[in-house]
């Protein structure tokens, strides 16, 4: 169902608010993303890092009312609650677990829905609409984000219903994988900093704003380093889909050389986002699980990498 129109909820995630007249500042001082960059018609990606450059969390963030809104995958939303208010403390904004307030759903070839509810949602990326309290957001070419507040989620699922099919959360994956956009699970937090999973490459990454937590490991590596491991697309005939985290191998190494970012199913298989090290891609040959693992084959990501695009914004 990946190819064709559908809904789904957006079971995996939750969203954390930051709200109050600092809630802006204060996360322009936090976060990858330039906090400036956001409007009432403008989403972007964005992350969370600790003092090395590794990724406590990445998120979609959004305007909402009197402070912002960050939906990232559910099991991460405690633990990076309680490391943000421990830097909230001078400041005049107030972070929550807005979970229960909030669904969402992810809309594939779903212009039309988004139409009948009243929104006229652009087609880049990032593009925000709002009516009726509703809220969509594009998040690559042909697929949506629809926020809506809990009390209005029967009857707004209810019309999506009419119009679409419902699809499952593997669906909506597929799609994220497609389109190359990684994202950090419990499984992986901490585990990579933004540039192994491209993040700089879909617009979650600021090297013209001001000083961050982690900004000099993630603009050292931007402008000096050399990344070692990097985000990749593959996919493997037949199996389950492997859990985040999951190690990837090479024969030619004595370890393991990446870890698997996010899967799902697909008609032909399993496909899968994962960061690998660069010499073991080229050497072609990665295996799941063990060396003797199932062996994966690469593909093309649906964007290009570079560093003179992506220092930019």
């Amino acid at each position: 169902m990946a190819d064709s129109a559908f809904f789904c909820p957006l079971s995996h995630e939750g969203v954390l608010a930051v709200r109050g007249v600092d809630a802006s500042k204060f996360l322009q001082g936090q976060l990858t993303c330039n906090m400036d960059y956001l409007s009432q018609a403008k989403a972007t990606l964005g992350a969370r890092c600790t003092q090395k450059g590794r990724m406590q969390s990445s998120f979609r963030v959004l305007i909402e009312g009197d402070g912002i809104l960050l939906a990232m995958a559910s099991e991460l939303i405690d633990a990076q609650l309680l490391d943000l208010k421990k830097y909230a403390v001078f400041s005049k904004s107030k972070l929550t677990d807005e979970s229960a307030s909030w669904v969402r759903f992810g809309l594939n070839d779903g212009d039309g829905a988004l139409v009948n509810l009243g929104l006229d949602l652009p087609q880049d990326s990032d593009s925000v609409a709002r009516a009726n309290d509703l809220i969509a957001i594009r998040v690559s070419p042909a697929r949506a984000e629809l926020w809506v507040q809990s009390g209005q989620a029967a009857d707004v699922q209810e019309r999506l219903a009419a119009q679409l099919p419902q699809g499952s959360l593997n669906d909506w994956l597929l799609g994220q994988i497609r389109a190359g956009i990684g994202q950090v699970f419990g499984q992986t937090r901490e585990e990579f900093i933004p540039q192994m999973i491209n993040l700089q490459a879909v617009g979650g990454v600021s090297f013209k704003k001001g000083c961050y937590t982690g900004q000099e490991i993630v603009a050292r590596m931007q402008y000096l380093g050399r990344l070692k491991r990097r985000l990749y697309r593959l996919t493997l005939q037949s199996g389950d889909a492997p859990e985040p985290g999951s190690a990837l191998f090479s024969p030619v190494h004595a370890s393991a050389v990446g870890n698997v970012v996010v899967a799902a199913r697909s008609a032909s298989g399993i496909e899968l986002l994962a960061v690998l090290q660069a010499d073991a891609v080229e050497n072609g040959n990665i295996r799941l699980g063990t060396p003797e693992g199932p062996n994966l084959q690469l593909c093309e990501l649906p964007y290009t990498l570079d560093a003179k695009l992506e220092t930019q914004r």
